[in-house]
């Protein structure tokens, strides 16, 4: 029986793969003990309990993105970060360490290192984060979410989705026509009525909501209903619009529980560029116009791009997204043969079984190594 320690949070980006892949590994023979890593600050703290995974707390680490006093006192949290990390593998009984990036995962990987407990990574941006990086050099398996995303050594499976999402994946046509009408009788949609998701991520996002709410009359007047999703900050006062005449209607909400019943529902997507939407509506089939944020380190244009190249959806910056551009790229929803193809490459490129297989990388890399590693006796305090 293998013990599993998984790493990973700050973000949904960093935790909702964790949870997918922790639910993979629960379902197999071979897993003895499964928990979970985090810090105080992370998302982690709310969703991996909420999950029914164990949670041990490390201190966090943070990284001053410029120079200053604080940058000083990166070392010395470090440190104990990681020495608080060995004692979790320790106690834990720990055969394989498994990180998903963000700050809980440098101590985590520093500490198996030492402990030469193996490490499998996961990486979910086209764009590789600091500690998948740094970890990539003396990890036992790498494993990427994108197709040629730089780190070495690494295996492409796709992301580890949750159950929802994999399950929409993996039906056939009627099935999924029949999750199409009930996700849009639950929404308050009309069941045969060509349909616009937009999202901008949990928050929402300004420029995107500006873009539809400009081009909304024109599309309601074609006969598209619109769910859109404004974000709980942007919600506001808005209310429900009908066309008179079409009797299509703009439903504005502040947020989805399940994102993936909005998914069922549409028939074309409006969204950032995040690597979960991006993978979750390659893998459903879903076709999306992605208008990637145009800040950071520019990871979410890159993760669009291999989704993109297949055909599977549109690449729209963010400067040139208007109502005119909208109302351009959505005209396609119109279009069902063109909706077909798009589906289908999103479909043939990303896996719905990652999580499976990260699983099963995870298990291989354990029974490969355990019989001849020692188990750790004391906490490595120098291992920064």
């Amino acid at each position: 029986m293998v013990n599993v320690v998984l790493a990973g949070g700050g973000t949904a980006g960093h935790t909702s793969p964790l949870i997918a892949t922790a639910q993979a590994l629960v379902r197999h023979p071979d897993l003895g003990h499964l928990s979970c890593i985090g810090t105080p600050k992370g998302l982690e703290g709310r969703v991996i309990p909420e999950a029914g995974l164990e949670l041990d707390m490390i201190d966090p680490v943070p990284l001053p993105r410029k120079l200053s006093a604080e940058l000083l006192e990166v070392p010395a949290h470090l440190r104990r970060a990681v020495h608080q990390a060995a004692e979790v593998l320790r106690t834990r009984q720990a055969d394989v360490l498994v990180g998903f990036g963000g700050y809980v995962s440098m101590p985590g990987y520093l500490a198996a290192r030492r402990a030469k407990v193996p490490i499998v990574i996961h990486e979910q941006n086209a764009v590789p984060g600091l500690a998948n990086k740094v970890a990539s050099r003396f990890a036992a398996r790498v494993a990427v979410a994108f197709p040629g995303t730089p780190l070495p050594g690494a295996r492409f499976i796709g992301m580890p989705l949750r159950d929802a999402v994999t399950g929409l994946a993996r039906q056939d046509a009627a099935a999924r026509r029949s999750s199409a009408l009930a996700a849009r009788a639950a929404l308050g949609l009309d069941p045969d009525r060509p349909t616009l998701l937009v999202s901008g991520g949990s928050q929402g996002a300004v420029a995107i909501n500006d873009a539809v709410v400009a081009a909304r009359d024109r599309l309601l007047a074609d006969g598209v209903q619109i769910l859109h999703v404004l974000g709980p900050k942007n919600i506001g006062s808005a209310v429900t619009v009908t066309d008179p005449d079409t009797g299509a209607r703009w439903v504005p909400v502040a947020y989805l529980d399940d994102m993936s019943q909005g998914y069922a529902a549409a028939d074309l997507m409006v969204a950032r560029a995040g690597a979960g939407t991006v993978v979750e509506t390659a893998a459903v089939g879903l076709p999306t116009i992605y208008v990637p944020l145009p800040h950071g380190n520019g990871e979410q244009a890159r993760n669009a791009v291999s989704v993109v190249e297949a055909g599977a959806g549109v690449l729209v910056d963010n400067a040139a997204l208007d109502a005119s551009r909208l109302l351009t790229e959505t005209a396609r929803i119109h279009q069902p043969q063109t909706l077909a193809a798009m589906s289908s490459a999103g479909q043939s490129l990303m896996p719905a079984d990652a999580a499976e297989k990260l699983a099963e990388i995870v298990l291989g890399a354990a029974d490969r190594s355990r019989t001849a590693r020692p188990v750790p006796q004391e906490d490595p305090d120098d291992a920064a």
